[in-house]
């Protein structure tokens, strides 16, 4: 890896050329949409419109605990928002989402449709919904909330900071990957050290602080994250990996990994999810092969 020229930055900041790098084809410094498209509403009292990503796993294994649960009202049409195609832009999407990013929920179960939007405020909004996965007691709501946020303020510096610079920047840059990875590290012993103690990371109980910290932390030390698994070393913290084991024994926790998927194994991949048999019969693998 090396540096790359001194740069000095202009007196004022200009968007006048690309930035290069793996998303450059999306990325712009304005917000509304970019085209008319309205969102497509399924049979189900939740719409979800997302993708596969860390962020959208987080809500579709919730749901499908939920739906484990015998929560029937957590029923859900999930739709793929391709993101590398810019839907995220369109109007109807900008509608649930004035940040173009997703997921984005619309709840239908009410007189009127609820938008929420961000996935933390997603996840508090379907557990206080349903009553679950979030303690009532203030001291351990404290707790989990207060670890969901943890992962709400940690992950762009796993994601946008380290994830960017190691992963997708144009050019390796050694002094912004040493500066994420350290704080990539940092985090992931704070998260080791907690689970030390404590069989989840909220405490004994499965909590959507766990649903939350999983697909991003529990990802990157599983290997699947940046290919960045023995660059971080990430089989050194020993309880993340007991912890992340231990959820991806739950079956709602696989099936929530499928929903949305684009990428790996076409058996593991169901694009668009609206049925709980959709597991079974819509998957890529059985897509290809019926045609």
């Amino acid at each position: 890896m090396t540096d790359t020229p001194a740069y000095t930055p202009p007196k004022v900041w200009t968007w006048n050329k690309p930035n290069g790098g793996r998303f450059a084809n999306i990325n712009r410094p304005v917000a509304g949409p970019t085209h008319e498209k309205e969102l497509p509403v399924g049979r189900h009292p939740l719409q979800l419109y997302s993708l596969g990503t860390p962020n959208g796993v987080k809500v579709t294994i919730l749901l499908e605990e939920l739906l484990a649960a015998d929560h029937a009202g957590a029923e859900y049409d999930a739709w793929l928002i391709r993101i590398g195609n810019g839907d995220q832009f369109g109007s109807g999407f900008v509608a649930v989402n004035p940040n173009s990013k997703i997921p984005a929920l619309v709840d239908r179960s009410g007189p009127e449709p609820i938008r929420v939007f961000e996935s933390g405020a997603i996840l508090v909004h379907l557990a206080e919904k349903f009553g679950a996965f979030l303690p009532t007691e203030p001291a351990p709501r404290a707790e989990c909330l207060s670890w969901l946020f943890w992962q709400m303020g940690a992950a762009p510096y796993l994601g946008g900071g380290f994830g960017h610079f190691y992963a997708y920047a144009p050019t390796r840059i050694e002094y912004a990957i040493d500066r994420f990875a350290m704080e990539v590290k940092r985090q992931l012993d704070v998260l080791d050290r907690r689970l030390a103690e404590s069989t989840y990371v909220a405490g004994d109980s499965y909590t959507i602080a766990d649903m939350a910290i999983f697909p991003w932390y529990g990802g990157l030390v599983k290997g699947w994250l940046y290919g960045a698994a023995e660059f971080l070393s990430v089989a050194d913290y020993k309880n993340v990996q007991r912890w992340a084991d231990m959820l991806l024994e739950r079956p709602a926790v696989r099936r929530g990994r499928m929903v949305n998927r684009l990428s790996g194994d076409p058996a593991s991949q169901l694009h668009e999810r609206h049925d709980a048999a959709d597991f079974e019969t819509r998957t890529q693998d059985k897509l290809a092969a019926a045609e």
